[in-house]
């Protein structure tokens, strides 16, 4: 494994640092402002977005793209740093139309639509014309197994009809979200993991109800993570996405990269606490000495360094192995990296949060945004205990294989 980063990709990462630093970190305040007041989308995001396309820094995300869909083409281990810059701000990747769930969407997409449903939902969402949701987790069962969910699509003659509640569907309440990709049952009698579906609903569909913008941890995104309502909802057949049976793995194959890139933002998310953590710790003195004097702080800025060094290195193998092997061989990799990490990004922001007091719970610092990320970080995407059952099972079963060869580390007891 060779972690270093390509000519072409040190001078994309000082291109997005160098964006970042000039045309949107100046802009926080008064994209804060323009949200409180109720606007949205902020009146600048489009003019940052054409910035950000003429300069090249567009569809970053995503690896493998057709000749005539815009976007650069980058390996997700090359696409790793510049997520992790574009982490820093909670906004930021939006202005370069890589920000989730569009990006997961747009993969689905790319996979498998068909050329009508590529014209008329990929080439937009490509564009940064519109946003979409992703339509998966129920209220009223365990959504960490898909298998679960109760929603039903029913085919009737030339329409399937939807029914069914789905919540935290982010973006829904994006001005500009045009489309769900909506997951539900269409066979009730298949195995456990052919019974699902996946249908493109667009937004305006009469039947579709968007409740309730949701706050997560008490911290409301003005895009939206909502509770939507589908009563009746009817969709010509040509609606489905790829075929009857496929949800379940369209799902898998959809969330793995996603869970990647949300890592790498975390990644830059948790750069972000600890540079504040260290500038607080020089700057504000207790007990007669600088925060940074005391023991107990010093800990806290060493221990901060090692836990994001060591989550990188293993984001940055888990993305290699995906460009390498492919998702499904990186499994246990994906769950390792979704469990450490946020983990990882929490205790950081916990520990910045407890260096600058009252200062870091309130609204003049990101600490608690950020920390309410890495906390919400821990169900979305499947839940800790999802993914440390999964590296339990995986590490059985390469125990399985190895049996053998373990005998001879073990000294059977003496006989007497």
């Amino acid at each position: 494994m060779n972690f270093d980063h390509s000519p072409r990709v040190q001078a994309l990462r000082a291109q997005v640092q160098a964006f970042m630093d000039d045309r949107i970190v100046p802009l926080i305040p008064a994209w804060k402002a323009e949200v409180e007041a109720g606007s949205f989308p902020v009146s600048f995001m489009a003019g940052l977005k054409g910035q950000a396309r003429k300069e090249g820094l567009w569809n970053l995300f995503l690896p493998v793209l057709r000749a005539e869909e815009p976007g650069t083409r980058l390996s997700n281990l090359e696409y790793a740093p510049l997520a992790e810059i574009m982490g820093r701000v909670s906004w930021a990747s939006e202005v370069f139309n890589c920000s989730a769930p569009d990006t997961g969407n747009i993969e689905l997409l790319h996979l498998f639509a068909t050329p009508a449903q590529r014209e008329q939902w990929l080439v937009p969402l490509l564009e940064g014309q519109i946003r979409s949701g992703f339509a998966m987790t129920e209220p009223d069962v365990a959504s960490s197994d898909a298998s679960n969910i109760q929603t039903t699509i029913l085919r009737e003659r030339g329409d399937y009809v939807i029914n069914g509640r789905k919540w935290y569907t982010t973006n829904a309440s994006h001005p500009d979200c045009r489309l769900l990709v909506v997951m539900g049952k269409t066979d009730t009698t298949a195995d456990r993991h052919h019974q699902q579906s996946m249908v493109l609903v667009p937004l305006a569909t009469p039947g579709v109800q968007v409740i309730r913008n949701t706050a997560v941890m008490h911290h409301h995104a003005p895009h939206g993570h909502c509770e939507v309502l589908l009563r009746d909802v009817r969709v010509p057949v040509d609606h489905l996405l790829g075929d009857e049976g496929q949800g379940f793995m369209m799902a898998q194959a959809r969330l793995g990269p996603g869970r990647v890139h949300h890592c790498m933002r975390a990644i830059g998310q948790a750069e972000l606490a600890l540079e504040l953590m260290v500038e607080r710790a020089k700057e504000r003195k207790a007990f007669g000495r600088s925060l940074h004097e005391h023991g107990v702080v010093a800990d806290w800025i060493a221990r901060s360094r090692m836990e994001i060094e060591q989550a990188r290195l293993l984001v940055l193998k888990t993305a290699w192995l995906i460009d390498t092997v492919g998702v499904e061989e990186a499994r246990l990799e994906v769950s390792l990296i979704k469990a450490v990490v946020p983990t990882m990004l929490t205790q950081v922001a916990d520990r910045a949060i407890q260096t600058f007091g009252a200062m870091g719970t309130g609204p003049d610092t990101p600490l608690a945004e950020i920390w309410t990320a890495g906390r919400a970080l821990r169900i979305a995407d499947g839940p800790d205990e999802v993914h440390l059952r999964t590296i339990a099972r995986l590490e059985l079963s390469a125990a399985t294989k190895r049996r053998r060869s373990m005998g001879a580390y073990l000294t059977p007891p003496a006989r007497h």
